[in-house]
This record gives structure tokens, C-alpha cells and sequence, in this order.
């Protein structure tokens, strides 16, 4: 099978998309984006870092302590307790505890997203959107990003910059005690109708012995009843039958 320029041009740019949407993060946030009030989820999707890196730029901790300091003292620049959930090119499910994202655009109307791993020392900048941003930091190197998040910093040249951190645990770890504590408290109650069956014998199940229709207490056989037919009688009232 032979194809044409175009055909492998098409192909060629099929691949990418497809390599491309294999490699992005998925943030869920409870952000209220432009003054809305609402509590629906927002999902921004961030482009891994290792389909460019052979390692995840570090961030050090100065950058964070700057952050906070601007945060303080402008008021364009924001912290909310926002993200939800994150998931990886694999949909696979991370413990949010210890991400942090940036969301911040810049006076010439340039957006940027950072998806960072915060540790006990530094940050490990793991995604970022646009991916134009990719291309310019795998271009320019060490550079380019230590410029970017200086400009971060630079409240004159931000018009604004949100600093998003965990609300809670994740949802899908929610989700996941919310189906153990469901099938943990069906089982309870199984265990409850059981405990609550009539266990006139020690056993699990109820008797099915004869009980008096008066009340209710376990009929009993006379044994010197001697005419012929067994006679049952109840020790509680005196109720008798004949069997």
C-alpha cells in the first residue's frame, strides 16, 4: 500500500493528536471562574511535561514564598482551596494532598497553567497549558522557565493569578469510602434482621415450634395424656389443644 504526501502528512498529524491526548493531566476544580456562583466541576486539562522532558523541571521554594507574599499584598492575586480531583494520562487517580496549580495571565492577555508536585524541599513542575509553552521551554531550556516564573512574580505584569490548592480529600477517594461504607452498612444490616429473629433454640433461624394463638408463649405436649390423642397445652394461660 503506497500513500501519497498529503495522506502521510494526515497520518503523521493523526499520530500526534492521538500521542498528544494520551499525555494530559485532568484537573477538577470547584473554582468560581469570572464571580459565578455555582459548585459544578471545571475540568482543565494540562500537557504532561515528561512527553518533552527526560525529567520534571524542579521549582524551588523561593518561588513559593514570593507567591504567597504577592498574594498578601495584591489583590489580583488570589488563593482557593479548589482542587477535587487529578487524574493522569492513564487515567489513573492521585492523592491531591500535594498539588498545587497555577493559574495566572499576564497584561499582554498570555495565559499560563501550571500543574506543579509540591515536596517538603521543592516543587516539581509535572504539566502546563498551553502547550506553546512546552515548545518554549523545550526550545530555550532552564531559561525560559526560570523567566516565566519570574514573571509570575512580577505583580506589574500579571493581571491576575489564582493559587489553587486541595479542598478535602479527592473525590474518587470519597467515592470509593462512600461504595465501602455502602456495602459495609448493607452488611450491618443483614447482621440486624438476623440478630432480630426469634432465637428461641440458640439457633440462627425462628422456631416453627406450636405457639399459643392467646400468647404466644411455646405450646407443650402432656405426656400422661392417654386417650388416644396427643393433647398440647400452654404453661403461660392454660390454653390446651388437641393434636
Amino acid at each position: 500500500m503506497f500513500f501519497n504526501i498529503s495522506q502521510l502528512q494526515n497520518l503523521l498529524f493523526l499520530k500526534i493528536i492521538l500521542f498528544l491526548m494520551s499525555s494530559f493531566f485532568n484537573l477538577y476544580t470547584l473554582t468560581n471562574w469570572d464571580g459565578l456562583n455555582t459548585n459544578e466541576l471545571t475540568c482543565v486539562k494540562v500537557l504532561s511535561l515528561k512527553s518533552i522532558f527526560k525529567k520534571f523541571p524542579v521549582i524551588e521554594t523561593s518561588f513559593f514564598d514570593d507567591l504567597k507574599s504577592n498574594i498578601s499584598n495584591y489583590n489580583h492575586y488570589s488563593h482557593q482551596e479548589c482542587i477535587r480531583r487529578i487524574t493522569g494520562p492513564n487515567n489513573e487517580d492521585y492523592d491531591i494532598s500535594s498539588w498545587i496549580f497555577v493559574w495566572a495571565q499576564d497584561i499582554d492577555s498570555r495565559t499560563f497553567q501550571f500543574l506543579i508536585q509540591n515536596t517538603e524541599k521543592q516543587g516539581i513542575l509535572v504539566a502546563l497549558a498551553p502547550p506553546e509553552l512546552a515548545k518554549l521551554f523545550s526550545e530555550h531550556g532552564k531559561g525560559a522557565i526560570v523567566r516565566t516564573f519570574s514573571l509570575l512574580n512580577d505583580p506589574s505584569k500579571i493581571k491576575f493569578l489564582m493559587f489553587l490548592t486541595p479542598k478535602g480529600k479527592s473525590i474518587a477517594e470519597d467515592y470509593n469510602r462512600y461504595q465501602t461504607d455502602k456495602n459495609r452498612l448493607e452488611k450491618m444490616k443483614v447482621f440486624d434482621i438476623l440478630a432480630n429473629k426469634p432465637n428461641i433454640q440458640g439457633q440462627w433461624f425462628p422456631s416453627f415450634e406450636p405457639r399459643c394463638p392467646v400468647c404466644n408463649e411455646l405450646l407443650t405436649e402432656l405426656q400422661d395424656y392417654r386417650l388416644g390423642f396427643g393433647k398440647l397445652t400452654c404453661k403461660r394461660c392454660g390454653y390446651e389443644k388437641i393434636k
